[in-house]
């Protein structure tokens, strides 16, 4: 055994097993051949089959070659969970274009640096009301030559609100796009190392950036995940009705879910939005089997009242990615169902594999897992990337791999500082222990430094989960005249719960945190902000911070001086 963790794999997988690497175009048409009248997405109640999403796809990429979009071009989507998404997807890539993530959810200044930096002067959207008037600023900023705008009620009506379209010729309908366009005699040339796919993730500066990922490493990503759960698979054999909340447009749910159900001839249950509610009777009614989600939304489903009550026998798989789950949820969903839910780790620099847990291997709560086959992971010095930490230390991760990015675009600088030699810096402080299981500790960038003494934010909210009343919290740093910085925990309670004050807090995690660690202020909120893909959002929370210690001060915070 040479790699870390190996003895735990499931049986007959191995670290070094072959990584298939290919083009995503390829990926789509050898399931379509295999499958073929199989559904792959069910969507508003209507199944498509392999065949139609291939002919669709097809269709689209006939039209972005008769208008000009191929090899060096990159065409934005800026769509919700439909299947107007995979259809623009597939299609941009068949015609050589790259395609370019935009989140329904950001801001319009983030949005418009991201056209701007990725070069796109095509966006194709939706007429739904949430998007278009957006998209519409795009094009009267100038930064769009054309707008495709997808009609939602093509997948029947739903009395979603929807904007009618200016009379514009740079606007067309995805219909009148699409008219007359012919397939080529023959489709342009992709190589397993071109760019598929400009993913934007948070900068430094604080405007995103794009993680360059290739065919080759998308389809590494997918190929990846199937060598880990070959032998569950086999022991199956069957057909998968996977629910997708989460949103395309995030590499969780482009890889772990619209890839691997396409490569594995599994039906994808496609949602627009997450509603626990609606989960639950894909869950209850239509028999799904897994159900891949971010903490939040367990969060949601662990706390449902009647939770011990429902059936939730079809589930095979669920797991939790995105952000660290804590451990508490964890606990309160085995206990209340008799399932564990494990997480994972991925980036979108990874596209999406890091780690993964075995189905059977040591029970580790709060671990990330193991590294998946064909991925190398270790742990280096916060002071010096090149120094490798001993089993247990604290450090820096870094992975290197076939899945991995090369780059950001058009950033040579940054993509210089995340790497030593061929290994990406994460960003992520974390361990190994004797076993090879990897743990989190948090975001470098998180780390708050109390009095000399590094503290980790995602420790004291894992802490603090423990307590019965809380439902969700986030830690961040604040000054603090004494120590330099401390903590502060943002709560949210669990319905019908009380407040409790700072000082109980603190008499609650004393023993469970060291004293540098306690929280030196506290506040309760109705809600706390998240991520598109609906992670809290530590970021988002230090902005708002920030401006309302500007007219007020914490409602409850200890004494300069108190410890």
């Amino acid at each position: 055994m040479t790699h870390p963790g190996e003895q735990f794999y499931p049986e007959g997988v191995h670290w070094n097993d072959p990584i298939a690497r290919g083009t995503l175009p390829d990926l789509l048409s050898q399931a379509a051949a295999e499958y073929a009248a199989r559904p792959v997405i069910e969507f508003r109640d209507r199944p498509i089959s392999f065949t139609e999403l291939e002919a669709m796809v097809e269709t689209a990429a006939a039209a972005f070659l008769r208008a000009g979009y191929s090899k060096n071009s990159s065409v934005a989507l800026f769509l919700g969970n439909t299947p107007d998404h995979p259809t623009n997807f597939f299609g941009a890539l068949k015609a050589g274009a790259r395609v370019v993530h935009l989140s329904p959810l950001d801001g319009e200044i983030a949005l418009s640096h991201k056209l701007s930096d990725s070069g796109a002067r095509v966006l194709v959207t939706s007429n739904l009301s949430a998007l278009l008037p957006t998209a519409l600023k795009f094009l009267d900023k100038g930064l769009l030559d054309r707008l495709i705008v997808c009609e939602d009620d093509r997948w029947g009506k739903v009395g979603t609100p929807q904007t009618q379209l200016p009379d514009n010729p740079a606007i067309v309908t995805f219909q009148q796009f699409i008219d007359g366009a012919t397939k080529p005699a023959r489709w342009p040339e992709i190589s397993a190392d071109d760019v598929a796919l400009l993913q934007y993730t948070g900068g430094t500066t604080g405007l995103p950036k794009g993680a360059m990922l290739s065919h080759g490493n998308l389809t590494s990503a997918v190929s990846i995940y199937d060598v880990w759960g070959k032998k569950a698979r086999a022991e199956r054999n069957a057909v998968e009705r996977v629910i997708c909340v989460l949103p395309l447009f995030h590499i969780y749910a482009l890889t772990v879910v619209l890839l691997s159900c396409i490569q594995r001839g599994n039906l994808i249950s496609l949602h627009q939005r997450f509603d626990v509610e609606a989960v639950m009777r894909d869950i209850e009614v239509k028999r799904a089997t897994a159900f891949p989600g971010v903490p939040t939304m367990w969060i949601a489903i662990a706390s449902l009242p009647d939770l011990e009550s429902r059936d939730l026998s079809s589930l095979v798989s669920c797991g939790s990615g995105g952000a660290p789950l804590p451990v508490e949820v964890a606990r309160i969903f085995e206990r209340k169902v008799n399932m564990k839910l494990k997480s994972g780790w991925g980036m979108t620099e990874t596209c999406s594999p890091g780690t993964g847990h075995p189905q059977e291997g040591p029970d580790k709560p709060g671990s990330i897992g193991l590294m998946l086959p064909g991925i190398e992971m270790d742990v280096v010095s916060l002071d010096d990337p090149k120094q490798v930490m001993p089993v247990g230390e604290v450090g820096e991760i870094r992975i290197r791999g076939p899945n991995v990015t090369k780059g950001y675009w058009n950033r040579p600088v940054e993509t210089a500082e995340a790497f030593v030699g061929d290994r990406f810096l994460t960003g992520d402080i974390g361990y190994m222990d004797n076993d090879g299981y990897f743990y989190l500790v948090d975001r470098k960038k998180d780390m708050i430094i109390s009095g000399g003494f590094n503290v980790y934010p995602q420790m004291i909210e894992q802490a603090i989960y423990t307590h019965p009343s809380v439902q969700e919290v986030i830690v961040i740093g604040i000054s603090d005249e004494y120590r330099g910085e401390a903590a502060k925990a943002f709560v949210k309670l669990r319905a019908g719960a009380k407040a409790f004050t700072l000082e109980e807090l603190r008499a609650f995690l004393t023993g469970k945190l060291g004293k540098h660690e306690l929280p030196a202020a506290l506040d309760f909120v109705e809600e706390l902000p998240r991520t598109p893909v609906g992670k809290l959002s530590r970021h988002e929370l230090r902005n708002q911070q920030k401006s309302s210690d500007q007219t007020a001060q914490p409602k409850q915070q200890l004494a300069t001086g108190g410890r």
